[in-house]
């Protein structure tokens, strides 16, 4: 009773109140929808989509609900521009054109999969379980046919909902469907003249050469984007669907998708999960386009642990803000996923985040981060320091993983108070210490004598900066920081102490006693 009681007050966390409605719903089966263009690199920002998605489908499976996430690549999308990080000559004659059907930017294969590509091995990483749909061979399967048909007879219909959420005005030669030309491969030079639906075909001209063509929609072409996505809704049966808030606004995609999908092919919009886009710390919402990325592949493989990534947008709800921070906020949100007993851990999210087996490393990256600096990133003295202070149970794979990201998050991203130089000989700059300070250091080289154990050495350290005539616990760690390391801070003392050895910190403390000013 007392269990059911704990449960009742414990706050629902939002995954699973949006699972609890989606039941509701009555589906049989759940179909949740992810989607994105590859028109760039993805970035972190980028996770916030599909993480989401996959917390919403592993809650509705916890709930014994059948659902399944599937993340549709856009690669039918023209390109537009010529983005600054684009060749002008090599793409200026691509806009229009697919991102399917232009060069990468290497040269070598398509756009859409050079983008496409990692970001996929990137969600792998993040062992998000989702069938793959890419826009292409979903139009040439012929699956969208029916819905290209429907759109095409319910054009005026169409046209009149756009008019009422976003006040334009479409032309008369407008049509929902965008053919490819066979000639260009332009989808944005063509105009529909008619259709039969019972031939499965639409005549359309090029506007580049006057021509005109008949073709079926399988052959080549797109829905124009508002009518695409509540198409592909009745097309996929997509149940629930995350998206950002820039779709979510009055008037907006979302606002003439559901009317359509209503109106025009007789189907009811999707769960609407609305999420708030990620920031880069000091730099705002990021942007491809404006240069203000993470790249998320580069995350995972440098600094970001895969279930601290998921954690840190599982834990949030999608309407709130966040801002990732790569320097010492990881090191707080990486050890909030480590460390069981961490204020603020929020249990509910760490089951979703922990999906299809995270190992536990057994150990703090911050701790980490201090130990290998210290054994000069030698896995085997960092698994003999870590056995040493308490950390038996340190699995050395997922150890020798963290410390590879360790020590390049101290390359990149790591500020100067993370970094760890202990000199062979007392920094100069201890002889500016007092009387006070150097007395305390004195009296505490004599007080490690013996020890060994983190908390009874900081323990140690607070009872002489507070003794009668001790300098104060501010100037005390102060004085041990300047003897160590030659600065007036640095990483938590009694671990720090612990891992240099009591008896190699208690000599340097006798030496920094005896300097003169």
């Amino acid at each position: 009773m007392q269990d059911d009681q704990t449960r009742r007050d414990v706050p629902q966390h939002w995954a699973d109140r949006a699972a609890e409605e989606i039941e509701a719903l009555g589906e049989d089966h759940v179909v949740v929808a992810t989607g994105i263009s590859p028109s760039g690199t993805f970035h972190v920002g980028h996770t916030r989509e599909i993480l989401t998605g996959d917390a919403v489908t592993r809650a509705l499976l916890d709930r014994g609900v059948s659902a399944e996430l599937v993340f549709i690549v856009d690669n039918l999308d023209p390109l537009r521009k010529v983005y600054p990080f684009l060749d002008q000559d090599v793409y200026q004659p691509c806009i229009g054109r697919s991102l399917s059907k232009i060069p990468a930017p290497n040269g070598e294969g398509t756009y859409d999969e050079y983008y496409l590509a990692p970001f996929l091995a990137a969600i792998q990483r993040l062992r998000v379980d989702a069938r793959v749909i890419r826009a292409s061979e979903l139009y040439a399967s012929g699956r969208m046919d029916d819905v290209v048909f429907d759109a095409l007879e319910g054009r005026d219909g169409i046209a009149e909902i756009m008019k009422k959420h976003t006040g334009r005005e479409l032309p008369e030669d407008w049509s929902p469907w965008n053919p490819e030309s066979p000639e260009t491969g332009r989808l944005t030079e063509t105009v529909v003249l008619g259709w039969n639906r019972e031939a499965g075909t639409i005549r359309f001209r090029d506007q580049s050469t006057g021509h005109e063509h008949e073709t079926a929609p399988s052959a080549g072409g797109k829905l124009t984007w508002r009518v695409d996505w509540p198409a592909r809704w009745k097309a996929l049966g997509v149940v629930a669907e995350p998206f950002g808030k820039d779709h979510s606004s009055r008037g907006g995609s979302y606002d003439t998708g559901k009317e359509i999908a209503r109106e025009i092919f007789g189907y009811r919009a999707p769960y609407p999960i609305i999420y708030e886009w990620i920031a880069l710390k000091g730099g705002g919402d990021m942007s491809a386009s404006k240069g203000n990325v993470l790249a998320l592949d580069e995350a995972l493989t440098e600094v970001a642990p895969p279930e601290a990534l998921r954690y840190f947008v599982v834990k949030a709800r999608p309407t709130r803000r966040l801002t990732f921070d790569p320097g010492v906020g990881l090191l707080a949100l990486v050890d909030e996923v480590d460390d069981e007993s961490a204020r603020g851990r929020d249990s509910r999210a760490m089951e979703l985040s922990q999906a299809a087996g995270f190992k536990p490393v057994g150990v703090s990256f911050k701790h980490l981060v201090t130990v290998g600096q210290i054994a000069g990133f030698d896995l085997d003295r960092v698994m003999t320091l870590l056995r040493e202070g308490g950390y038996e149970r340190a699995d050395r794979e997922a150890v020798k993983e963290r410390l590879a990201m360790a020590r390049r998050w101290l390359d990149r991203f790591a500020p100067e108070s993370e970094k760890i130089e202990v000199p062979k000989t007392v920094p100069e700059s201890a002889k500016a210490l007092d009387g006070s300070q150097k007395a305390f250091l004195a009296d505490l080289a004599d007080a490690l004598v013996g020890l060994s154990d983190a908390a009874a050495i900081h323990e140690c350290i607070y009872q002489k900066a507070r003794a009668e005539g001790g300098p104060g616990p501010k100037a005390a760690f102060q004085a041990i920081y300047q003897a160590l390391l030659g600065r007036d801070r640095g990483p938590r003392a009694g671990a720090f102490i612990a891992l240099l050895g009591s008896e190699m910190v208690a000599e340097r403390f006798r030496h920094a006693a005896a300097l003169e000013q």
